[in-house]
């Protein structure tokens, strides 16, 4: 990985953060010292690929950017840019939402912790109220389950009252078991 600098009219594409230092070291107005260059040295060892600046004074900075660039003109005409990967984690889909959509028909009990909006008896005015509700529901999976209850619940409470997102921490549910299937045969 190379290194491109530029502080004003100044600029280099450097090949080790040794070069880059020496650098800075000759642009009098940035006063290298020994936190800056740790911190550069942590920048360019990072698996940061994004630019970094660094503050001189109010309102003027210098530029470090990682590259593979390994000409100053290849770089300019950006020949060697790298698009960063997202991280292997942000790939994988969340355990949560796996639960959530294994698809297993049966009975589940689901629990919801909702703002459901109620009337003040004595000014009419209205006010939420956390309200926790539990059913017993045959769904074809968590996410099922969840959508069932919000549906049965938005027919008998008012309008305004607010449901939490499925992937929150005030749903939850568990399969209680799969459900015994008709007997069509008579």
């Amino acid at each position: 990985m190379n290194l491109y600098l530029r502080y004003f009219d100044k600029e280099t594409l450097v090949y080790s953060v040794d070069e880059a230092i020496d650098f800075l070291k000759s642009i009098d107005e940035i006063g290298m010292n020994p936190v800056l260059e740790a911190d550069i040295r942590d920048y360019v060892d990072s698996d940061v690929l994004y630019p970094k600046r660094y503050k001189i004074r109010p309102r003027v900075y210098f530029i470090i950017i990682k590259t593979e660039a390994a000409s100053m003109a290849d770089f300019k005409e950006k020949r060697a840019v790298r698009t960063p990967e997202p991280p292997v984690a942000a790939r994988q889909v969340s355990p949560v939402i796996m639960k959530l959509n294994e698809e297993l028909e049966g009975w589940y009990e689901g629990e919801i912790d909702f703002k459901r909006v109620l009337m003040v008896p004595g000014t009419g005015k209205f006010q939420y109220r956390d309200t926790h509700f539990v059913a017993q529901v045959k769904a074809m999976s968590g996410i099922d389950c969840y959508n069932r209850i919000v549906d049965y619940l938005r027919e008998r409470v008012d309008n305004r009252s607010q449901f939490p997102s499925v992937k929150g921490k005030n749903f939850h549910f568990r399969f209680l078991g799969k459900a015994k299937p008709l007997n069509t045969e008579a």
